[in-house]
């Protein structure tokens, strides 16, 4: 049998206060994200809060940035705070989860192309059956050699190097729908 948690990564007020922070996509992220909160709490599914803190001005916790996002309401299961990339190194959210025989992984977050693909990689390598719910992520564009790539480009490569290899790539409505 299948449990399942949602794990919610850096939806976190530090952003707020970075130089490549939009608010273009910010609505549709918003409105996904607070779905699939709701739906999972509905169906008794465990919210794990992650946040990021790496002593890097707004991601410091002196900040007073490292804390949720104003639109979210909910509260939280537990919380974890990650100092690196991916949401198990040195937090204890893989014990917390194995302790409660959680096998299956609901992703949402910000950004897309970094800590929540990272901590999908490393949830599938560590066992876990992951959901990536993209539909429910946040992410920028980012510049390299000269070449910018939207968010919506680096959400389909997110989604293509994870399809069938380490996720499930799901919709809000697909996400809840399977887990019903």
């Amino acid at each position: 049998m299948s449990r399942s948690a949602l794990i919610n990564i850096d939806t976190q007020q530090s952003f707020f206060h970075r130089d490549y922070w939009q608010e273009n996509d910010l609505p549709a992220f918003q409105q996904a994200i607070t779905r699939l909160i709701s739906g999972c709490q509905d169906l008794n599914i465990p919210v794990v809060d992650i946040f990021h803190e790496d002593g890097d001005d707004p991601f410091a916790r002196a900040s007073g940035f490292v804390k949720p996002m104003p639109f979210l309401t909910h509260k939280a299961n537990v919380t974890f705070e990650k100092h690196v990339h991916n949401a198990f190194t040195d937090t204890g959210l893989d014990h917390w989860l194995r302790t409660r025989d959680i096998n299956h992984l609901i992703i949402c977050g910000l950004r897309t192309e970094q800590c929540c693909e990272t901590t999908t990689r490393v949830a599938s390598d560590l066992g876990y059956r992951v959901s990536f719910v993209s539909e429910a992520m946040l992410t920028f564009p980012m510049e390299w050699k000269g070449v910018t790539l939207d968010a919506a480009t680096l959400r389909h490569r997110t989604e293509t190097v994870l399809a069938g290899r380490f996720a499930d790539i799901q919709t809000v409505a697909e996400c809840l729908e399977s887990l019903s």
